[in-house]
């Protein structure tokens, strides 16, 4: 049986606090109340923790009686990564549209609705937004996440964002710095890594990132990539010159450092939590975020210890912990007093926001829909962040618009004579998601154009290749709200 220190002391509850797990459930366990009320200081919570506004509402009541001061965060950055609405697809339309618009306005108002839909559930910071310029188009973990490929316009975007997100007194936190977008690895896979010399990352991955800064970001998020240019030895995470030296010294940011989930494999797989955690914190992280996969208190107790005992041993400086502690109770202290700015903005922004996103383009032979279609969901294998429980596409709005629409499911090494067949004579609707990432996917698409050219192809990822397609609709996400955008404009017309 393994037995563990009694947070009774200063050192114990530094630990605790610089903590940021997860748990199991829809409401609060024991285990969690009673370290909450020795020291721990945040929670975070997933798509499990959450069935309804209401019950949420009820769990953050929980922690919230424990310490009024507790953060509550939540990687909800709209789009394709939902935990509010992680059952039913998102009511805002995600980075990638928004910057497809290319209206900061819309932007910051787009992320003050959600943030006050968070606000009033009790969460009080927001693991977003992505701040990576999605420069590799083969990326397979951002994509859609990003504003964009160009840094000018992910850096005013993501200050538009940062300033709507705080305005509800929701702490936003920056993320995945110093820059996700180049890589081609999915660090919840392995580690990525990024070759671009020093002045390109100064030029086109921290531009944002300087951007969020300047607008006064509570928060920055780490990334489990190696940058050699940055650090030939240890992940951005890991990293005191990226930590400490580049993102506080350089760029002169004195909020809060959050990781990335340190169970993920980039981490977990290389160093383990425990040592990971240490050397996270050593370099300079405020805040341990780890729950997405671990979600027990044995893994809270792990962690706790492992820093209690590097400080005991001399591997971690005791200031070093006492100030990542503390910088945590001074962004809960922030949030327990923060304002929050009425905006008047329309509950209906996200629909707004993804109507305009919205590029159509039309062969002028095929009229819209106007009978029940077949619709053939092509479906890539979902990413970590992104989820497989999360509903998408144009189905189910198709299907209220046109009584008698269908539809069915197809991945790597569906037949297109699957989809012919069962289409009938109805007319197909093809949906995508990154079909340029998918080989099958674009050659199960040229197969459908050419049997039937009336065809449409809905791309609800990153496009890329030239409109295809009897109607083409790119909706720069796949949020439901993008769904539903891309339904109506089928049907009614744009």
């Amino acid at each position: 049986m393994t037995t563990y220190a009694r947070p009774a002391d200063t050192l114990t509850r530094d630990a605790l606090a610089v903590l940021q797990p997860g748990f199991a459930g829809t409401s609060a366990p024991d285990w969690l109340l009673r370290r909450i009320g020795e020291g721990l200081h945040s929670v975070g919570l997933f798509g499990r923790n959450i069935a309804s506004p209401e019950q949420l509402a009820a769990l953050t009541a929980q922690l919230r009686a424990e310490r009024d001061d507790v953060l509550v965060a939540i990687d909800e950055e709209g789009g394709d990564v939902t935990r509010l609405e992680v059952r039913t697809g998102s009511s805002f339309p995600g980075n990638h549209a928004l910057g497809a618009v290319d209206d900061p306005r819309l932007t910051r108002d787009v992320a003050a609705e959600l943030a006050r839909r968070l606000a009033a559930c009790g969460v009080n910071l927001n693991w977003a937004p992505s701040a990576d310029v999605n420069s590799n188009p083969d990326n397979p973990v951002i994509g859609v996440r990003s504003f964009g490929a160009d840094p000018a316009l992910v850096a005013r975007h993501t200050a538009a964002y940062v300033e709507g997100v705080q305005s509800a007194a929701v702490a936003a936190c920056t993320k995945h710095f110093p820059g996700h977008g180049d890589t081609a690895v999915d660090s919840h896979h392995s580690m990525p890594r990024i070759d671009a010399s020093l002045e390109m990352l100064r030029a086109r991955e921290l531009v944002p990132f300087r951007a969020a800064i300047a607008a006064g970001t509570k928060a920055v998020m780490s990334a489990h990539i190696l940058l050699p240019a940055l650090d030939p030895d240890r992940p951005a995470t890991l990293s005191r010159r990226i930590l400490t030296g580049l993102l506080r010294e350089e760029l002169d940011f004195d909020g809060l450092i959050v990781t990335d989930g340190m169970e993920m494999q980039a981490i977990s797989a290389t160093y383990g939590i425990e040592r990971g955690s240490v050397l996270a914190v050593a370099a300079g992280a405020d805040a341990i975020c780890v729950g997405g996969g671990l979600a027990d208190e044995e893994t809270v107790l792990r962690l706790r210890d492992a820093l209690v005992t590097a400080v005991r041993d001399g591997e971690l400086p005791e200031d070093r912990l006492a100030d990542a502690a503390a910088r945590v109770r001074a962004l809960g202290e922030w949030s327990a007093s923060a304002v929050r700015v009425e905006s008047g903005v329309g509950r209906d922004i996200g629909r707004t926001a993804a109507r305009r996103a919205l590029t159509v383009t039309v062969d002028g032979e095929h009229p819209r829909l106007t009978s029940p279609a077949y619709v053939a969901a092509l479906t890539p294998m979902a990413n970590i962040a992104v989820g497989d429980e999360t509903p998408w596409g144009v189905a189910a709005e198709l299907a209220r618009l046109l009584p008698g629409t269908e539809t069915g499911s197809f991945t790597a090494g569906s037949d297109p004579a699957e989809i012919l067949a069962a289409s009938g004579d109805r007319r197909i609707v093809a949906v995508v998601r990154d079909a340029h990432r998918h080989a099958w996917m674009s050659d199960t698409v040229d197969a459908l154009l050419t049997a039937r050219p009336d065809t449409v192809v809905v791309e609800m990822g990153v496009p890329q290749s030239p409109p295809r397609g009897s109607i083409h609709i790119a909706t720069y996400g796949a949020a439901r709200v993008c769904g539903v955008a891309a339904a109506e404009a089928l049907v009614n017309g744009i």
